[in-house]
């Protein structure tokens, strides 16, 4: 647990993301740091340089432009008012500024704001010492909150709807519940998986924002802003070049802006021109539509051994030499949004977008995910 008044900057990215991992692991156990560059999960002696680039204020945060109008009134009333905010819940994929929202709202508010994560609040017991502890109006962020542990979840429910908790004293028959007031505060919840929340948990929260993909022009604004925090000679030609191949994520904009950097200082002038980018990306593995070298992979597999599929995911992992929980949440997500990989009842399919990419004909025995079978069935994506 940490407090601090202000927030530090960082990128538009967050703490977020599924099972926490240290990029896709080679062998031996270390990260590739091509793939890893492509990687929305924050990686290992990261949180240092990234403080360096967060947003202060809703005035920095560039894009979601829905979310922050909505959160200036949110705050705007509540600080009117004197009192503290409804607790917000941020949804949305890993990277996109949840994290970076919650130290913002501290901010706004002139609070404190105490951090932690979901996985890390096993017991009731852990719970309610943080809860104890907080002063009025303070700010509490819970990371991943729907892994957060049956116990503490249900102790939680009653802590932010009348701000007590009650603690137990005593075993067997003389146990007895003691009714601890805490101070009024306001909890800020981030999921990357919001259909993993609980009812009871999800309607207590009085303000829900869904954070949404980055445009490429948001992510330029993101890079030239990041830029100059660095000292990077960035071109506007370059912020586009990195921009469209980011995923529509700025935790990763500014992650391949870094490994730009440095290809342009070791190898070009120091400037970050659309050549210099493009030439640093090919050697990072990155292509024009933020492809890597595991998406690529997965694609070739689909096409050029499998006909297009449909395949299984097991089979389509064994292929390609990765776990099947890889393939299926780092890269499909991906792939299926770039309408290039279609999921079937029958398995994984080959849109004719794949075959384009990779500069490939359709076989004749291929089919696209709506096109039927031998027996007439129809693949439609699940």
């Amino acid at each position: 647990m940490t407090a601090a008044r202000r927030p530090e900057p960082d990128d538009d990215g967050d703490r977020d993301g599924g099972q926490p991992h240290d990029g896709r692991p080679d062998p031996d156990g270390r990260p590739d740091p091509a793939e890893a560059a492509l990687d929305p999960d924050r990686l290992p002696g990261e949180s240092d340089l990234e403080a360096s680039l967060r947003p202060r204020s809703l005035a920095e945060f560039v894009g979601q432009a829905r979310v922050r109008e909505q959160l200036e009134l949110v705050l705007a009333g509540a600080r009117m008012r004197g009192v503290p905010p409804d607790h917000v819940l941020l949804a949305g994929p890993p990277g996109l500024g949840k994290t970076s929202l919650a130290m913002i709202i501290a901010a706004e508010l002139g609070a404190a704001i105490r951090l932690t994560s979901g996985p890390a609040l096993e017991r009731a017991g852990d719970l309610a010492a943080m809860l104890s502890n907080l002063v009025e109006g303070d700010v509490l962020f819970i990371d991943e909150i729907h892994r957060m542990a049956r116990p503490a979840e249900e102790l939680l429910y009653l802590a932010m709807e009348d701000f007590r908790v009650d603690v137990m004293v005593g075993k067997g028959p003389g146990a007895t519940s003691i009714p601890l007031p805490i101070a009024p505060f306001t909890l800020v919840g981030a999921t990357t998986r919001s259909g993993q929340l609980t009812s009871p948990l999800r309607d207590r929260f009085g303000f829900t924002a869904h954070l949404e993909f980055y445009a490429a022009a948001d992510l330029a604004r993101v890079l030239t802003r990041s830029a100059a925090i660095l000292g990077v000679d960035l071109h506007p030609d370059g912020a586009a070049e990195i921009a469209g191949r980011s995923r529509g994520t700025p935790r990763i904009a500014n992650r391949l802006l870094r490994r730009v950097r440095d290809f342009a200082q070791v190898r070009a002038d120091g400037a970050v021109t659309r050549e210099t980018a493009r030439a640093a990306l090919a050697v990072y593995d990155v292509d024009e539509l933020g492809l890597d070298r595991l998406d690529r992979a997965v694609l070739t597999a689909l096409c050029g051994s499998f006909g297009g599929g449909p395949v299984g995911l097991t089979t389509l992992a064994v292929a390609v030499g990765e776990e099947p929980a890889t393939v299926e949440e780092v890269c499909e997500p991906f792939l299926v949004r770039l309408g290039m990989l279609a999921r079937t009842p029958r398995g994984r399919v080959a849109t004719p977008q794949a075959w384009e990419h990779l500069g490939l004909r359709p076989g004749p025995g291929s089919r696209g995910p709506a096109d039927p079978g031998a027996d007439g069935t129809l693949f439609d994506p699940e």
